[in-house]
């Protein structure tokens, strides 16, 4: 075999867009639970579900734990270039990743799915609508939704795969 040839099993290609299906699929759920959320919850009452857990919706114009949620409107814009940089590398990242790859490529695409979702509610409607709220006692953890799990879970992926020496395999270029 020439040696410009990889093996099948190693080769780069962008057949690794196939995980696009996993993105696609946060987005759809993403999207569906933030308009249940706004067609039955009152806005910023708390409907509680379980003692640490209530439905309540909120909107976000800010990014995680609405940083930058009280500034005078450039933030909106300024977090919809970051989604749209960030899901082209995360798309591009897709394509260099080997074939047998499996665990690094369900957390981009986890993180990417997230990523789209939240800027569809950016550019359609000024913010993130957020509806999922933990509490414990006085403590509260800021509300989030869909969007923000998938891309919590699909970044501690991409820890663990940087941890475990995965990273060692070719980067984005």
């Amino acid at each position: 075999m020439p040696e410009h040839e990889a093996t099948d099993a190693n080769r780069t290609d962008y057949g690794m867009l196939r995980w696009l299906w996993l993105s696609g699929l946060v987005v759809v759920l993403d999207l569906g639970t933030k308009r249940l959320a706004e067609s039955h919850l009152p806005y910023g009452e708390p409907q509680h579900i379980l003692p640490v857990f209530n439905l309540t919706l909120l909107h976000n114009t800010g990014a995680a734990f609405s940083f930058l949620a009280g500034a005078s409107g450039w933030q909106r814009w300024f977090f919809v270039a970051l989604a749209i940089v960030i899901s082209i590398v995360l798309i591009r990242w897709l394509t260099k990743l080997p074939r047998q790859d499996r665990w690094l490529p369900a957390g981009i695409a986890l993180v990417l799915g997230g990523a789209l979702g939240n800027l569809h509610d950016r550019i359609v409607q000024g913010y993130v609508v957020d509806f999922l709220h933990f509490h414990w006692h006085q403590y509260s953890f800021p509300a989030f939704n869909l969007a923000d799990s998938a891309i919590t879970v699909g970044a501690v992926m991409l820890a663990v795969d940087l941890l475990r020496g995965s990273g060692d395999r070719e980067s984005v270029e």
